[in-house]
């Protein structure tokens, strides 16, 4: 299948004064969490809320800083969400690919807004 991208704008709510940072994150559909690098959360100065235990893909377990909250944009679609910090690059799981109505384009590499609903995000609330 290949590696798909997508660039996401991070924002730290709760601190306006620092400057948003734009990534290029690797989106996973089989990973649950938006996971983000230490020196990110450094940058943006975002705080600990708690730990979570993580399954990896080898599963193996390992206890993670969980931050947040995170202002996620892409494209027309923002979510705010929380974040574990871990590795040395962003991965954008399927909580926030949900959030912001985003699909994973497997032939085409990338990641982009639900065609079906350009314009916002759309999604179950039953």
């Amino acid at each position: 299948m290949g590696l798909s991208n997508a660039k996401l704008i991070l924002r730290n709510p709760r601190e306006p004064d620092i400057a948003p940072v734009e990534v290029d994150a690797l989106a996973d559909t089989g990973s649950v969490y938006l996971a983000i690098p230490e020196h990110v959360r450094l940058q943006l100065k975002l705080e600990e809320q708690g730990r979570k235990e993580v399954t990896l893909a080898d599963d193996s377990r390992k206890m993670v800083p969980y931050v947040g909250p995170i202002e996620t944009r892409f494209g027309n679609r923002v979510a705010f969400v929380g974040a574990i910090v871990m590795g040395q690059e962003v991965l954008l799981g399927a909580i926030p690919m949900e959030d912001m109505d985003l699909v994973v384009v497997p032939y085409r590499r990338e990641v982009m807004v639900n065609p079906l609903s350009p314009n916002f995000a759309a999604g179950k609330a039953k």
